[in-house]
């Protein structure tokens, strides 16, 4: 069963909002047809924990303005990851470095995807998906292994 145009509608407000943080690579995940309590991710990553805070707070002050609220909020900017739980779309605003760690796009791969600006269906990103940009600084702070 695809989203609901409720869940696109609010999953496309916030994704704006974090744009209007200078949130870095936005991208909307349909996973109504694999998991049962929730239609959409949207995942966005910011450069620091202070942006990471602020995506959450316009995030969330864009989607009260459209009558909803946050029903469930798990981590903090310090850890580099929130979640925001909306009951149809769950909102993840991670640190680059969390983001490239945790690699959801390639968790999620195989479902589709929205357009982040109009929310009209996209095709999956596949289990090779490309690594969000800034996720490189992350892997150029490793060690070295000569390879």
């Amino acid at each position: 069963m695809p989203a609901t145009s409720e869940a696109i509608e609010l999953a496309v407000a916030a994704a704006a909002a974090a744009d209007d943080k200078k949130a870095l690579d936005p991208l909307i995940l349909e996973v109504a047809d694999v998991l049962a309590v929730v239609d959409l991710f949207l995942i966005v990553s910011a450069s620091n924990e202070r942006q990471l805070a602020a995506i959450v707070d316009a995030i969330e002050e864009r989607l009260a303005g459209m009558g909803r609220r946050v029903l469930r909020r798990e981590g903090t900017p310090e850890s580099g990851w929130v979640l925001l739980d909306l009951g149809d779309l769950v909102c993840h605003v991670m640190t680059v470095a969390e983001r490239a760690h945790y690699e959801l796009e390639r968790l999620w791969g195989d479902v589709a995807t929205r357009d982040v600006l109009t929310g009209a269906p996209a095709p999956p990103l596949g289990r090779r998906a490309a690594v969000p940009a800034g996720a490189e600084v992350a892997a150029a702070d490793g060690p070295d292994t000569g390879a």
